[in-house]
């Protein structure tokens, strides 16, 4: 089984493309045939030749391609001699029987074909029908990383950006769409297109006046220079909203649209006007003005990933974007935090484009720190949701547990092999960058740090940029040297975690990098800056942000007499270990109703806490002791910390009977006295933190067995099949109650839930129904489950099953089983887009034992695993921390909770 180790620099050549030729202009003509499921083009690409050459290589995959020439600047046309085609690196070199010299513009022509398929990458079909209206389709496409080259021959690789002038072929009565608005529309005969290239569908008119009315052409204006994976086109019975937004910068006003199947639109207004919200926001805080003449949005039932930035086009998938309940607060969330994320990237990525792949987390940190936390966060759009503490534990923790193993690898990581690139898309290249980001802006302030970004995009406009590029633009801006900074953070693995230790004047702090496997040799140090805070004698509490652990070990004079924190607002990217003492007295002070200590620095505590125990570097019952003590905690964010870090410590635990008896009694302890004060029913005038608080109290109650909280949702399920009434089933907790009703059901319930699937009432209760499913206690019942997955699911569905069987502890060996059996097929399926790399995480990083490990390191050992090496090694770092986690804590743990039941 090969190991992910990254490829020098000096090893591009073997995967890059010639750098002799270069497109400056695309010519791009797409024919769509959604009733053959397959399109055809052709495209004409002006080039600049650089150095002398013969041959022409460039990017192909999956295409049928013809009629290939070339034509000179004196009117001369060649076709090939040779025409090699590479289906692994997916490159096709045309050799021509002239020289084209240096510094002339030739025009490359070719005609291609290909089928629209269903797998989510390239030019591709997603269905919009229901199970009784006949199968219908759309088409459109998903480019990035590298899928351009599935639609149309290109240089398909991100620094080699051009223009592009895009014409879209459809029937008459459907929508083309592209990144840049349409100038022209009108009836066309596909014949005099594509006729004398490829057999075209046949027009079903029998009267041959009307021939080609059938038919239709837009034509798009030409594009900025950009980026072939931010290209994007789509055909099909869209139906749309319109909007616009008002530019403070340029005074113009710029149309929006949101595009959808009509039985979705009426729940796309939310995404809509967000819209129109934030783009405003994002032109002052960068001074840089939107640059396309429009910004639409596709919604589709079929999408890899959940959203993706193309250029004037943003593309996603229904559940990510459809308001389905303008009550569920949740959903208002995710739908916030998804397209904030994409429209921020509307400046990083696409008119500041990464010049290669290895720069990836400067388009998605950015779009995750600034789209989901600074822009939509404390003081501009939703500062009740206190997006900052929710960003510790959805981006901060989410980070640390994919960077705290010996597999891990930089946020900048070198992986010039374009079959290697999906799997760099991962939780390091989004919330690890987003996290030293945010460290470095809290440390810089906001305010520099942003005005640094803004330098940064205007010196990089519409071309390609790096990392230096961005240290460049913040230290014009802050003065400070941020190169040598934040070096260790973005160029090596890992993290530190920083242990205190005090003495009578001060504190002696000391770094070493944290693995949960245990030391190892490590030589990376860290600057780390320490946001101190500590309280003067009146109480006030102040933070020094000036001090930095810049060598191994550092002493601080400090007053410890009274109270005080390392990494204040959980803003830097490092564990901080206390002593059991200082500890304890962190956790009375935390506990106060008016503490010190912000909703960031409480979740943090706990999250430092429970991992540094999962280490062995802090006793498992001085962090439960942390965690027993917050009990009064009015705080969502610091009780999803809670319910997030108990339900891993259940997970681990998960073949050990008498441990989960007695943390599901801890957690029903914790959180079924929050159920009972809240309730189960949401009033106009509760507050956003009440309303997630409540969802998260019931949730875990009755994932810990309450049994009064399970049959308080089974009936509410109960009277819903008896009297179609839907007034009992709140729409944050209709995830529960499906789950109460099919692990305390029975046949009716199942099959009523699993109808649900097919037919839902919105999407979002679709997938409250797909995980549902997973939570039944008949072996039967889990059987037919498994069987449904492949048979009745859409493939971008496959992952909710998955997961929620692996969570399940009672079918987590039967995920693992399926996978294991259905590998050839699970992979066929999934092995061009992102999906891979996500369902070997869900069905594989919660075992626990050495044998498992052992047992999947074999099943891969004799597989080709290059598409995803990197994600397997991660598994397989995560299994052997659990196991090791087990041998040390087991009799701690028992003890400590053990004595918590006779208490």
């Amino acid at each position: 089984m090969a190991t992910f180790t990254g490829i020098s620099d000096t090893e591009d050549s073997q995967y890059r493309l010639p750098t002799n030729i270069s497109p400056t202009h695309y010519n791009l003509t797409v024919l769509t045939d959604l009733e053959g499921l397959k399109f055809l083009g052709t495209v004409e690409v002006d080039l600049a030749v650089h150095t002398a050459t013969t041959s022409v290589v460039l990017n192909v995959a999956d295409l049928e391609l013809q009629d290939i020439s070339i034509s000179m600047e004196d009117g001369q046309t060649f076709i090939p001699i040779s025409e090699a085609n590479d289906k692994h690196s997916e490159r096709v070199t045309l050799v021509f029987p002239t020289l084209l010299a240096g510094g002339t513009t030739p025009r490359l022509f070719i005609a291609f074909g290909g089928a629209l398929t269903g797998s989510m990458v390239g030019y591709y079909r997603s269905l919009t029908t229901g199970p009784d209206e006949g199968k219908k389709y759309c088409a459109l496409t998903q480019f990035e990383p590298t899928a351009a080259r599935r639609a149309f021959p290109c240089w398909d690789e991100p620094a080699l950006k051009a223009t592009f002038a895009i014409n879209l072929v459809g029937r008459s009565d459907t929508v083309n769409l592209s990144n840049m608005p349409a100038y022209s529309e009108e009836p066309c005969d596909p014949t005099q297109e594509f006729g004398h290239l490829f057999q075209f569908p046949e027009d079903e008119s029998e009267d041959d006046d009307d021939a080609g009315f059938a038919w239709k052409i837009t034509r798009f204006e030409p594009t900025p220079v950009m980026s072939t994976y931010l290209v994007a086109f789509a055909n099909g019975e869209f139906r749309h909203l319109e909007s616009s937004f008002y530019s403070p910068l340029s005074g113009r006003t710029v149309p929006l649209g949101i595009y959808t199947t009509g039985k979705n639109l009426p729940h796309a207004l939310f995404a809509l006007e967000l819209t129109a919200r934030v783009l405003p926001l994002y032109e002052q805080v960068f001074d840089i003005e939107y640059p396309l003449p429009k910004l639409d949005t596709l919604v589709v039932d079929d999408f890899d990933t959940l959203a993706m930035e193309n250029w004037g086009l943003i593309t996603g998938r229904t559940s990510g974007y459809l308001l389905t309940e303008p009550t569920m607060l949740r959903l208002r969330k995710e739908i916030v935090a998804l397209q904030t994320h994409e429209i921020a990237h509307m400046w990083f990525g696409n008119i500041t484009t990464m010049s290669w792949w290895t720069y990836l987390y400067l388009n998605e940190g950015f779009a995750t720190l600034i789209g989901e936390v600074i822009v939509p966060g404390p003081y501009r759009i939703y500062p009740e949701w206190k997006l900052d503490a929710e960003f510790v534990n959805e981006h901060l923790n989410k980070a640390f547990s994919l960077d705290c193993g010996v597999s891990s690898h930089p946020v900048e990581v070198v992986c010039p092999d374009a079959n290697k690139i999906n799997q760099v898309f991962d939780g390091l290249a989004y919330s690890k960058a987003a996290s030293v980001l945010r460290m470095l802006s809290c440390f810089v302030g906001e305010d520099k740090f942003l005005k640094g970004v803004s330098l940064y995009l205007k010196e990089k406009l519409y071309g390609n940029s790096t990392t230096a590029d961005l240290w460049n633009g913040v230290e014009k801006a802050t003065g400070i040297k941020v190169s040598e900074l934040m070096e260790a953070w973005i160029s090596k693995a890992g993290f530190p975690v920083v242990t205190v230790a005090e003495t009578s004047d001060g504190i002696h702090l000391r770094q070493e990098r944290f693995l949960l496997t245990g030391a190892a040799e490590e030589t990376t140090l860290w600057n780390v800056p320490l946001q101190i805070l500590s309280v003067d004698d009146e109480g006030r509490a102040s933070i020094d942000h000036n001090i930095i652990l810049r060598e191994r070990e550092q002493f601080i004079e400090l007053n410890t007499s009274r109270p005080f924190k390392i990494n204040a607002g959980t803003t830097g990217y490092y564990r901080v270990l206390y002593s059991p003492e200082r500890l304890k007295a962190i956790a009375v002070e935390a506990a106060k109703e008016n503490s010190v200590f912000s909703p960031q620095d409480r979740v943090g505590l706990v999250n430092d806490a429970v991992a540094l125990a999962k280490a062995d570097l802090l006793s498992i019952d001085d962090a439960l002791s942390l965690v027993y003590a917050l009990r009064s905690e009015q705080e969502y964010h610091a009780w999803n910390a809670i319910a997030l870090n108990l339900a891993s410590l259940s997970s681990i635990w998960w073949e050990d009977e008498r441990i989960t008896e007695l943390l599901n009694a801890f957690r029903r302890a914790l959180f079924s006295p929050i159920v009972a004060r809240l309730g189960y029913n949401s009033t106009a005038e509760e507050s956003s933190n009440d309303s997630l608080l409540r969802t998260c109290a019931v949730t875990q109650a009755l994932d810990a067995e309450d049994p009064e909280a399970a049959n308080e949702l089974k009936g509410r399920f109960t009277h819903f099949l008896s009297t179609a009434d839907e007034s009992n089933l709140p729409s944050e907790l209709v995830t529960a109650i499906y789950t109460a009703a099919v692990k305390y059901g029975g046949r009716q319930e199942y099959d009523s839930v699993k109808a649900l699937c097919s037919r839902p009432k919105n999407p979002a209760h679709q997938i409250s129904a797909m995980k549902a499913l997973c939570c039944a206690d008949d072996p039967e019942l889990t059987t037919e489950t498994l069987d449904f997955i492949l048979s009745g699911v859409r493939d971008q569905d496959i992952l909710y099953f998955i997961d929620s069987l692996s969570r399940n502890i009672k079918t987590r060996r039967r995920a693992v089983e399926f996978f294991f059996d259905n590998f050839d097929e699970i992979h066929e399926r999934f092995k061009d887009g992102f999906g891979m790399a996500d369902l070997l995480q869900v069905a594989f990083s919660s075992l626990s034992s050495e044998g498992d490990r052992d047992r999947l390191a074999t099943f891969f050992k004799d597989k080709d695993t290059s598409k995803f090496d990197l994600p397997l090694s991660q598994i397989l770092d995560s299994i052997k921390a659990n196991s090791a986690c087990i041998t040390r804590s087991s009799e701690n743990l028992l003890a400590w909770l053990d004595g918590w039941s006779r208490r």
